[in-house]
């Protein structure tokens, strides 16, 4: 005779752009889920579509699985180890599911300690942005023991529309998320250079966008991306921040490697200069704007706001 299975309890930290939008997707298919966030803002947000919240993850201790999509690896050491980190109050046998985009190294490191404290790990990367994440169709690139994605399966299955399996070994799933970023920073940065040089030459903006995504030069990134420029509105969904950290972590690793970067470096470069002028917390569309101290060109402006978005 078969019992039913017990739901899981889910706690998700963080609940930024990436992270609300999975707890809430993960809600509507009826997990029982928690969201934790130290921002007031954050769990107000959460809590005003219906979700559960707490502000500290040692609140989250009684549960099953703990989804960590933080920014990252410090915050990740903190919000397991820290004060009121969470890893030393779960039960053994808890999994937590590691999203932050962290270096390979510090992942296989991190699963090592899990498992040291009878606690399972995926190193569980994601991909898609904030929308996908609403949607739960994230992509995951994922690499753990198969008892740990059998465990995630409830959650995996809430947020993503493609599970990558990638191996058993923590620190395989963080590596091919340092290939994606690689890719992802260039492109949004050739995204903007090439927007620099229609807009400098003379070119109607938006024409540029329509042609170039209609033909062989086009990118998923500059698809996604140049509109936020059109519309001047540099409002962060995935902030210069966190393309001058993915990139360095591209190059740092690939210089353990004696692994040359040089398009990758040169793209983390403009991302830095675009953090250098204050634009690290906007939109990382917003690494134009170096173009735009560099050689002048007018930006299209967000509609009502003579200054273009600018901060």
């Amino acid at each position: 005779m078969s019992h039913p299975t017990k739901s899981p309890r889910i706690g998700v930290i963080g609940l930024g752009a990436m992270g609300r939008g999975t707890a809430l997707a993960m809600h509507e298919r009826r997990l029982d889920v928690t969201g934790c966030d130290i921002a007031d803002q954050a769990r107000q947000a959460f809590e005003a579509e219906g979700g559960r919240s707490v502000a500290t993850p040692s609140a989250l201790a009684a549960c099953d699985i703990v989804l960590l999509l933080v920014v990252n690896a410090e915050q990740v050491e903190a919000v397991l180890f820290g004060e009121q980190g969470v890893a030393g109050r779960l039960a053994p046998g808890s999994l937590v599911i590691q999203c932050a985009t962290v270096a390979p190294a510090f992942a296989r490191d991190l699963g090592a300690r899990l498992d040291a404290m009878g606690l399972a790990m995926l190193d569980a990367p994601v991909s898609g942005g904030a929308a996908k994440a609403r949607r739960g169709e994230l992509s995951v690139m994922a690499s753990g023991a198969p008892a740990a994605f059998e465990q995630a399966a409830p959650v995996l299955d809430a947020m993503a529309a493609t599970v990558y399996r990638l191996g058993d070994a923590a620190g395989v799933g963080s590596s091919m998320k340092l290939v994606n970023q690689l890719l992802a920073g260039v492109h949004i940065a050739t995204a903007a250079e090439a927007m620099a040089l229609g807009i400098r030459l003379g070119l109607d903006p938006q024409t540029v966008y329509e042609v170039i995504t209609h033909s062989a030069g086009n990118s998923w990134m500059f698809e996604n991306r140049v509109p936020h420029i059109l519309a001047g509105d540099y409002t962060p969904l995935s902030a210069v921040d966190i393309f001058v950290k993915d990139l360095n972590l591209v190059h740092e690793t690939g210089r353990e490697l004696a692994m040359p970067t040089p398009v990758a470096s040169s793209a983390l470069q403009q991302f830095t200069a675009a953090r250098g002028a204050g634009f690290g917390r906007e939109d990382d569309a917003a690494v134009i704007k170096v173009y735009q101290r560099l050689s002048g060109i007018a930006l299209p402006e967000a509609a009502n706001d003579v200054h273009g978005g600018e901060a």
